[in-house]
């Protein structure tokens, strides 16, 4: 991979991390409910879990579903239907102060898994595949290219989880609480447009 396609690729993968999302919004709700620390797995998860996404892309998965579409389709209504359950989630969450007695943040696993229902996920790993590996050397450029997305893909969800840690001082009423939640979950719900579209 050449040093032009190396930025290239590393500025898709900044482009994609920092823009909204589900896994953004998501560590947005998750920093001002647990905060930053209370976090980490879950920010983890997703880089961890996007890395390993984008290896098996590249190895061949994205072969599977262009042999069986129906396949990819079932995986993207399902993710949908997730983020609206997870978005439900959201909106419902009680006061900063419950936060643990409501529940807990995502795991690493959790986190990780849930890669494989982000259409945002999938768009970054094919993305990166079809437009930034050459065939020379595919596969030694397949892991320069998951470790160019970790790399990049940690801080960027991390501004994400520390804006959400930072409105947590500033959420004191129970009814700033709730509207910050809703608003969380109507963004979640929006970043279903791609999918729907």
């Amino acid at each position: 991979m050449t040093p032009n396609v190396l930025l290239s690729l590393a500025l898709f993968a900044f482009v994609s991390s920092i823009t909204p999302g589900p896994n953004n919004v998501m560590l947005t709700a998750s920093g001002s409910t647990f905060g930053y620390r209370r976090s980490l797995p879950h920010m983890l998860g997703v880089t961890i879990g996007a890395a390993i996404m984008l290896l098996l892309v590249g190895a061949g998965l994205g072969t599977v579903f262009e042999a069986m579409p129906v396949l990819y389709t079932v995986l993207k209504y399902a993710g949908a239907a997730y983020l609206l359950y997870l978005a439900w989630r959201i909106a419902r969450a009680g006061s900063i102060d419950s936060g643990e007695a409501r529940g807990k943040p995502f795991t690493f696993l959790e986190a990780a898994a849930f890669q494989w229902v982000n259409p945002k996920a999938w768009i970054m790993a094919v993305g990166i595949v079809a437009a930034y590996m050459p065939q020379e050397n595919f596969f030694w450029n397949l892991i320069l290219a998951a470790l160019v997305l970790s790399a990049v893909n940690f801080p960027s969800i991390s501004v994400w989880t520390l804006f959400g840690s930072a409105v947590r001082r500033l959420l004191h009423r129970p009814e700033s609480v709730q509207r910050f939640n809703i608003a969380m979950a109507i963004l979640l719900v929006a970043s279903l447009y791609g999918v729907v579209v």
